[in-house]
């Protein structure tokens, strides 16, 4: 290597997280399979492998996220927009935790018209919602609510729960449009909150684009997030 070729460290990093990221998919599927043979057996460990499967998932989603974040920061980042049955997304993102749930004793309900479609990028959306249901099972009591409708002529996807609710500052950092990139990576949630406001802003349709909000209440009376998208 010549002595004055320069190292470009993030496409370094980018190509350690894609090959990681395949390593980890494998591994995702194989803690899956075993906690389920593991369960219908009635085996002791099931429970423990359930925990696995979920902390693997949830670094293999941390991943994706790094990796969709690199390539928007190089303008890279390209959408795959299709005709996306909601309740095909629901049901697959539920199928990501459903392990976890069942160990935890906790409840995981789909609140969605089985005929509902529309236009967006399917893998982004899961890997967005699929942080934030991840959350929502570290921090509710015993129930959390995955539902999508029509509002106003947009499709609004909702994640509550039963827990605590989210912090106030967390709810004006998700809210305000004047946020800034440092100060979502100096919380503790603010990887997953920064991520899922890109890409729901690179939703757009008509000049319009998507957005994500916070709040406390909902149906449930713990943390409500919501992403709409045009």
């Amino acid at each position: 290597m010549a002595n004055n070729e320069k190292l470009d460290f993030s496409t370094v990093l980018a190509t350690a997280v894609h090959d990681m990221k395949n390593s980890l998919s494998m591994l995702t599927q194989t803690t899956e399979s075993l906690a389920r043979e593991s369960s219908a057996l009635g085996l002791s460990n099931s429970d423990q492998l359930s925990r696995l499967h979920y902390e693997v998932n949830r670094v293999n989603g941390s991943l994706m996220q790094l990796l969709a974040l690199y390539r928007y920061d190089k303008q890279q980042m390209t959408l795959s927009i299709e005709e996306v049955l909601l309740d095909d997304l629901l049901v697959d993102l539920a199928s990501n935790h459903q392990g976890l749930v069942g160990s935890l004793g906790k409840t995981l309900e789909i609140d969605v018209d089985p005929d509902l479609t529309w236009y967006c990028d399917p893998i982004l959306l899961e890997y967005l919602l699929n942080d934030i249901v991840a959350n929502g099972l570290r921090y509710c009591r015993n129930q959390i609510k995955l539902s999508a409708q029509i509002v106003d002529n947009k499709l609004s996807i909702s994640v509550s729960d039963d827990g605590d609710g989210y912090p106030d500052s967390i709810i004006e950092l998700a809210n305000s449009e004047d946020a800034v990139t440092a100060q979502f990576l100096q919380n503790r949630s603010g990887l997953g909150l920064y991520f899922a406001k890109i890409i729901a802003s690179a939703h757009t349709n008509n000049g319009d684009q998507g957005k994500v909000s916070l709040a406390n209440g909902g149906e449930l009376g713990g943390s409500v997030f919501s992403l709409c998208l045009p």
